[in-house]
């Protein structure tokens, strides 16, 4: 189990300590958090803020507005005992909450209430399916693996990123929520697998930027995010410090905070960058500085703020951990 030094990560104004650890989730999640491998959802709509994630073996978890209190969600048995890779939340025209969570060991995009309930299942593209890219198609024929990683809502849309094969593209499904909510497959389909502009080398994580305009993507390997618009154009990449390996990139208050499942030095724990404008302004070390020693890698982080404090929360990965990281002001 991770041990809580008391001190204290980061530089400048983005200086954290540790808030809560995992013994503030319940007992279910606690003793699958070993397994964890997601990330997580943040409810940024006005007088929300509630955060969900997913456990392996438990199923989804929704932690307070405060940041206190988490509590398990009923999970249908499908989500429950595989593992959901990300979560994301979206809201449809009538302003109707919803989940999305990516089940990379089994194929599937679920979406869900915020209350846990299932509401409809995304399969994996058959043969008759045919997206723009031919590489796309023949990938599929040879009936190779949808194996997702994330998935965000935007116009009408899901992308899903599928960094964990060698398809590697960032497919598109329609999503209709005129009565009830039904995803079909689309044809649009961008990036694929190599290290040109606009390719991945893992599509790991893929995030809406603030302006709701762009798709910024995390380039695992490549340790950069690429930026795309919503009809697949690519438009730039920021490039991260090399070997720094990001899984994911979440937007707030003008911040992003990008967490890492390793850093350039390889004999310290994984990184969480904490960038404004493009440029990282403070670095925080789970495990080196706060002695969370199940910290070495970074699956996920996000960022929020509250009553104009930022907190930072994380989970680790092979092995699993949870925190809740408060900002020393």
């Amino acid at each position: 189990m991770s041990q809580n030094t008391g001190g204290v990560t980061g530089q400048g104004n983005m200086t954290f300590r540790v808030l809560h650890d995992r013994s503030k989730l319940p007992p279910e999640a606690q003793a699958v958090l070993k397994a964890a491998h997601g990330g997580f959802a943040v409810d940024r709509r006005a007088d929300k803020g509630e955060v969900y994630f997913a456990l392996p073996g438990a199923g989804i978890i929704q932690l307070s507005r405060d940041l206190s209190n988490a509590r398990m969600l009923p999970t249908n048995d499908a989500m429950r005992n595989t593992n959901m890779h990300n979560a994301s939340i979206w809201a449809d025209g009538e302003g109707t909450p919803y989940l999305a969570f990516p089940g990379n060991d089994i194929g599937k995009v679920f979406t869900t209430t915020l209350g846990g309930e299932l509401v409809t299942t995304l399969d994996p593209p058959g043969k008759e399916m045919k997206f723009g890219p031919a590489a796309v198609n023949e990938y599929f024929a040879k009936d190779l693996k949808f194996i997702p990683t994330d998935v965000v809502f935007l116009h009408g849309r899901y992308f899903i990123t599928t960094g964990y094969s060698a398809l590697d593209y960032v497919l598109t499904a329609t999503v209709d929520t005129k009565d009830g909510v039904v995803v079909t497959w689309n044809d649009l389909a961008f990036g694929g697998k190599g290290t040109g502009p606009g390719q991945f080398g893992t599509g790991h994580g893929i995030t809406i930027t603030p302006e709701r305009d762009t798709l910024a993507i995390a380039d695992r390997p490549n340790s950069e995010i690429d930026y795309f618009t919503p009809g697949g154009e690519y438009k730039k990449t920021l490039d991260l410090p090399k070997g720094s390996l990001p899984c994911d990139v979440d937007f707030e208050a003008g911040y992003a905070a990008v967490g890492c499942l390793e850093g350039p030095d390889k004999t310290k724990g994984a990184p969480i960058y904490i960038l404004k404008d493009g440029e990282i302004v403070s670095t925080l070390m789970p495990k080196d500085d706060l002695g969370l020693a199940d910290f070495t890698h970074v699956h996920n982080a996000v960022l929020v703020q509250r009553e104009g404090k930022f907190y930072v929360i994380a989970q680790a990965w092979n092995p699993g951990d949870f925190v809740v990281l408060e900002q020393v002001k």
